[in-house]
């Protein structure tokens, strides 16, 4: 699969794109089955100049998802972060593979699409929080535990997946604590 490498707010040299290539590349080793390889590169007018560069990667492989994003001084600092933290990921997905009777099979496969309303004039605007944004995927019958894996590979606070213990859509959720609540719907 090839890397698919974008800039945003900035002019991204053939040496930069070939330093993301040459540290990422250790990745595209390790899994085989790779099936989008997406890097955004982006600038972004800070106070804080720590946090300038911006580098996200994300990963389909076999309908897993792997994730990472992190900020730097300079690009070269935010590339080699975004490596470690995905080369760490990769370690812990290979290490956590699962059995063989559900290889193959997605375990999270996820189509975005952007709700949003134009305002009339003359609507009153409604105070408090709107739904600015919908998200809808196809959820996959998984134990918690793996459920537990993808939640932490995607670096989310949530996950919504099919239970296959109970047969019933759970939402697993990371607590204030640092603990994880499972919370189950009833039909």
């Amino acid at each position: 699969m090839e890397m698919q490498i974008t800039a945003k707010n900035l002019d991204l040299s053939t040496t930069s794109r070939s330093y993301i290539s040459r540290k990422l590349d250790k990745i595209e080793r390790h899994l085989k089955n790779i099936e989008a390889f997406e890097v955004v590169v982006s600038e972004e007018k800070t106070r804080s100049p720590d946090q300038r560069f911006i580098v996200q990667v994300t990963i389909q492989n076999k309908g897993t998802i792997l994730r990472g994003e992190e900020r730097g001084i300079d690009l070269q600092t935010a590339i080699d972060k975004v490596a470690e933290i995905m080369n760490r990921q990769v370690e812990h997905y290979k290490g956590k593979l699962p059995s063989s009777n559900n290889r193959g099979k997605p375990s999270i496969r996820t189509s975005t699409a952007e709700v949003t309303s134009p305002v009339d004039e003359e609507e009153t605007v409604e105070e408090g929080p709107r739904i600015v944004k919908t998200k809808r995927f196809d959820v996959k019958p998984m134990a918690v535990d793996e459920a537990v894996d993808q939640m932490t590979l995607l670096g989310h606070d949530f996950f919504l997946f099919s239970n296959t213990d109970n047969n019933k859509i759970n939402l697993l959720y990371k607590r204030k604590d640092g603990d994880l609540g499972l919370i189950e719907a009833n039909k």
